[in-house]
């Protein structure tokens, strides 16, 4: 991509372009782990992540908490809602971008523009900010991961979008995707993503759980017809979540999505986006759900972030944890990369973390533990330092009665009839504690 843009007012002073250093590096504002352009299992390091920065806790997000109100305001925002400042919001933005070395972002439609009086003019305010998006990335080469529309912020939206019981709102949230995919796709976007921040119930007691997934399923299917007719190649996401805001989320997991895509015969235009905080929330690790999304070929992308154990709500925080990463990056290196998906950073800087330079901390510590943990990935997978002992577990299904098990051939009876000949099966050791062990030697 091009240099720091010279046609604008340089956002962050003294901070230079973060560069790799190598693992001896003291300088903090370099990275230690994470090269871009080193080849690893035959990839750049940089096509193995496409990582990307999130618009909304980045420049949005000002450290309100439902006890206390903002702790910041960046420099170069004057905190009105207007379009001018929309667009110097996102020159820092690109600047950003650049001098941290991530080639993608993502955006809600309402975090990076305002909202007008109504849809009409709202449509416009976007418009003119996208005007401005598409010459930056065409000036720095930095391109949209994914786009998204905002269907929870809004009082509109209180009982839901697409779930809403009311059929004025569901056509809004429709009108409202519409024009973000449209933008999404004017800016080359990859991907298009769906979070249901509110399409679920509180109450049974007032909620038509049929109809509601019916409806969730109906618009999905609108959307998926209208990526067609505008000619959208970008893969569509789901992204899910157990609760928060509302009480139970119809996405709730991996593997409630797969059945919901597969019920509603959706799983053939839609893919996961998979959120760390979000798979903990659920009560699964970061891993489990990777693993079942993956294996259902349906991982598309991820958003990169971690909770806090110790609270049970979404703290979106950098995730540093080395181990989680390798174990999540094994899955990524198993089938070969995201494809049109990323890494992106959906986390936000501490309530009590306020300057510009903290925001570099936090992406680059967070990009450097995911470099290390596709590199531990990669050693595990080269020396198939696990991979031999699984299999060495299910050798049973390769012959004999265990493969007629594998191919469908067996029978009730014929199994009852093998084990009457065979007797009692050994017992044998699942060796948790070796594994373990050897994930630990090769987490570095």
């Amino acid at each position: 991509s091009a240099g720091i843009m010279a046609s604008h007012e340089e956002f962050f002073q003294g901070i230079p372009a973060i560069k790799y250093e190598g693992a001896q590096s003291k300088n903090l504002l370099a990275y230690r782990y994470y090269n871009a352009e080193e080849v690893i299992l035959g990839k750049p390091m940089k096509d193995w992540f496409r990582f990307a920065v999130c618009y909304w806790h980045t420049w949005r997000g000002m450290g309100s908490d439902p006890f206390g109100g903002p702790t910041r305001r960046w420099h170069f925002d004057d905190g009105t809602e207007s379009v001018e400042n929309a667009i110097r919001r996102l020159r820092a933005h690109f600047e950003f971008l650049q001098k941290l070395g991530v080639g993608f972002y993502c955006f809600h439609d309402r975090d990076i523009a305002p909202e007008g009086k109504d849809l009409a003019e709202t449509n416009k305010l976007l418009d003119q900010v996208i005007d401005e998006a598409e010459k930056l990335q065409k000036a720095t080469g930095i391109k949209l991961l994914w786009g998204t529309a905002n269907l929870f912020s809004h009082p509109r939206y209180m009982n839901g979008a697409s779930t809403n019981p009311d059929a004025h709102v569901f056509a809004y949230a429709a009108a409202q995707v519409k024009k973000a995919m449209e933008a999404t796709h004017r800016l080359g976007g990859e991907n298009y993503v769906f979070w249901g921040g509110r399409e679920g119930y509180m109450s049974l007691l007032n909620t038509d759980m049929k109809a509601e997934l019916g409806h969730f399923a109906k618009f999905l299917k609108m959307a998926a017809a209208y990526k067609k007719e505008i000619g959208f190649q970008g893969q569509l996401l789901i992204e899910p979540k157990p609760l928060e805001p509302t009480k139970h989320q119809y996405d709730f997991d991996a593997g409630n999505v797969i059945g919901f895509l597969r019920t509603y015969g959706l799983d053939k235009d839609y893919k996961l986006n998979l959120e760390a905080n979000h798979c903990t929330l659920a009560g699964h690790s970061f891993e489990h759900e990777l693993t079942l999304a993956s294996d259902s070929n349906l991982l598309g992308s991820i958003d990169a972030n971690t909770g806090d154990t110790l609270l049970g709500w979404d703290t979106d925080q950098f995730n540093t944890d080395v181990k989680s990463l390798t174990l999540a990056m094994l899955v990524v290196v198993k089938q070969q990369g995201l494809g049109s998906g990323g890494f992106n950073f959906d986390a936000k800087l501490r309530r009590e973390s306020t300057e510009p330079e903290d925001l570099f901390y936090a992406h680059i510590g967070s990009i450097d533990a995911f470099a290390r943990g596709l590199r531990n990935a990669a050693r595990l997978t080269e020396d198939r330092a696990l991979d031999s002992l699984v299999e060495e577990r299910y050798k049973s299904y390769k012959d004999g009665i265990g493969a007629r098990i594998e191919s469908g051939e067996a029978t009730f009876a014929e199994l009852e009839k093998w084990v009457l000949q065979q007797g009692e099966p050994q017992q044998r050791s699942a060796r948790q504690e070796k594994f373990e062990m050897i994930l630990n030697n090769y987490t570095l």
